[in-house]
């Protein structure tokens, strides 16, 4: 019979066994957790371990959910626990039997002396029957007694770093605000509590003697300046109003970015806490979250030595991996996520301010993209991927020749981008409808109608492409036809979309990869969109300005008279002769024919 994973035989007895997720064993500070389940019998054993093991993952759930204990917890504990003290202080003021109460009980006391016969005059006799009028008269006295003993008590514990009278004040802080628990940390709040109930308490002792106008001597002990990270009420939570702006989307904003903005502001989450409250988003929280995303490795969520962990592990655990940080770049996508969203909650009155205002990084100037010059492109396109491969099943067999032709996707995407200066994405999701013939030419239609799931940067990216006259040459139409004689709604029915909705990203990764194989790329300048590049280069080439082929890139400025009319720019003739002019001296191809 197999072992099963989460049960252990030591000795004769049966053991429950889990291993503690990587992101977590420093809280636990061990690796595993076991508990007995007393007993030698297997099947006993097996049927007791399940709600054990159950009781450990809700535990591991429950600590992913907390959050590290900041300063302005402790101040908040601290101050919260002061004006408990005075609250409870008050309350038990209010309880305290009054004069006319005392009096009433002791005339009650007389009377039913009187009816048992018993002589009013008689000390002993009375003893008993005003047993309830001693009580209600020594109460206030009791209380005051009780209060500067623990008040004593308190003073001795603080010198002797004894926390035990305030151990459950403590853990009910940090449960209550979903906090992570360490020894230092929770110490140092119990400390803290023990100095705010000694200032409470020689509160009370001013208020026996009727002076109410007392205030806190010790420094630490002072109302919160900070924002304390408080439990969001239901619906509240900063999740739950995005949910909100995603369902209004204010800005027209496209599904596969409004799905990254949502990952963004998830690791902003992820640092707050998920019961942070929306209205709780300031600058201290995220000035924190940035300079974290300046240490954030680049990856992260797809590295497997990250799995599970949040962004303040992650980024504590890349001091061992070592990955690089994303670029300011990235970060400042991160902080525009973010900073959309809270203009959006100013808007419907969450917050006063844009908490993110002035928060972002000055761009790099050196993340640039080059176009590929024509030797790299020579070079390129006579390499095992475009001529033949070992296998294409992995790009580290791309540069081992063979005999496995690569035809899909992965060959034609690069190639109708180096003769159109299409985004890749773009070519990717074609439709084989949108490629088809129009007063005598062939025309790409980029668009977002029709089936599937199409998307364009914007509305301006929508636009009518014509196929150049190489592309037809390499074969394009030929392999378009054969997409509709085999019945296909797609013209590349294997690219798709990766995890994030992300049309094409996975091959412009491993793309970038093969050039740095190929000894084309070392660091960053040359990628995927190096064609898009090379093609507005060719377009400068041929004579023509930016202004005049812009919109056959996709690219949309507006202007006074782009206001006018509703025809689009360039008709069919001139994007032919934009595209034709498209050309790269000693550009070797033949081969591919």
């Amino acid at each position: 019979m197999a072992r099963i994973t989460y049960l252990e035989r030591r000795g004769a007895v049966y053991y429950a066994r889990v291993d503690i997720p990587l992101e977590l064993v420093e809280h636990y500070g061990t690796t595993t957790k076991k508990k007995s389940l007393r007993t030698k019998d297997e099947n006993a054993a097996k049927k007791a371990m399940w709600p054990v093991v159950e009781a450990w993952r809700a535990e591991f759930e429950d600590v992913r959910a907390r959050r590290q204990i900041t300063a302005d917890d402790k101040a908040a504990a601290t101050w919260q626990h002061y004006e408990a003290v005075l609250d409870r202080d008050e309350a038990a003021r209010r309880a305290l039997p009054t004069e006319a109460q005392i009096n009433a009980a002791l005339k009650t006391a007389i009377a039913d002396a009187e009816k048992a016969g018993l002589d009013a005059a008689d000390p002993v006799a009375m003893l008993g029957a005003s047993l309830e009028v001693r009580v209600l008269n020594a109460q206030k006295d009791y209380e005051a007694e009780a209060r500067a003993v623990k008040l004593k008590t308190l003073r001795q514990h603080l010198a002797s770093g004894e926390t035990a009278l305030i151990g459950d004040e403590v853990t009910g802080y940090v449960a209550g605000n979903k906090l992570l628990p360490n020894a230092a940390d929770t110490k140092d709040i119990a400390r803290r509590m023990i100095r705010a109930e000694i200032e409470g308490l020689e509160r009370t002792l001013e208020r026996d003697r009727g002076d109410y106008s007392g205030a806190p001597k010790d420094p630490i002990v002072k109302p919160i300046s900070g924002a304390a990270r408080q439990t969001a009420a239901p619906g509240e939570s900063i999740m739950e109003v995005f949910k909100i702006y995603e369902r209004e989307n204010p800005n027209g904003t496209k599904p596969d970015t409004l799905a990254q903005a949502r990952r963004d502001i998830g690791t902003f989450v992820d640092y707050v806490g998920s019961t942070c409250p929306v209205h709780r988003i300031d600058k201290k929280a995220v000035r924190e979250w940035k300079a974290l995303l300046l240490q954030y490795p680049v990856k992260a969520t797809e590295t497997k030595a990250f799995e599970g962990m949040k962004i303040a592990q992650i980024v504590k655990h890349n001091e061992k991996v070592g990955k690089p940080a994303i670029a300011r770049n990235t970060v400042n996508r991160y902080l525009s996520s973010l900073g959309a969203f809270c203009g959006w909650l100013m808007d419907h009155g969450y917050l006063h301010e844009n908490p993110v205002a002035d928060m972002f990084m000055k761009k790099d100037t050196d993340k640039k993209v080059y176009p590929f010059t024509v030797e790299q492109m020579n070079t390129l396109f006579k390499s095992p991927f475009f001529t033949g491969v070992q296998s294409d099943d992995a790009v580290r067999f791309w540069n081992k020749p063979g005999n496995v032709s690569i035809r899909d996707h992965r060959y034609w995407v690069p190639l109708i981008m180096a003769f159109s200066g299409a985004r890749p994405g773009e070519v990717a999701q074609l439709a084989v409808s949108d490629v088809r013939e129009d007063r005598g030419h062939w025309i790409m239609h980029i668009t977002e109608e029709g089936e599937g799931d199409k998307s364009t940067k914007n509305e301006g990216s929508m636009r009518v492409v014509p196929l150049h006259p190489m592309l037809v040459k390499l074969g394009l139409i030929d392999y378009h036809a054969k997409q509709v004689e085999a019945g296909e709604k797609r013209l590349f029915p294997t690219a798709d979309r990766n995890s994030r909705g992300q049309m094409f990203a996975d091959f412009s990764r491993d793309f970038g990869r093969y050039l740095t194989k190929l000894g084309l790329k070392d660091g960053r300048g040359l990628s995927l969109y190096s064609f898009r590049h090379s093609a507005t280069d060719a377009l400068r080439r041929a004579g023509y300005l930016d202004e005049q082929f812009g919109f056959i890139l996709g690219h949309t400025k507006a202007t006074m008279t782009g206001r006018y009319g509703i025809l689009p720019q360039g008709m069919l003739e001139q994007r032919v002769e934009l595209i034709n002019a498209i050309k790269y001296p000693d550009l070797k191809i033949d081969h591919l024919f």
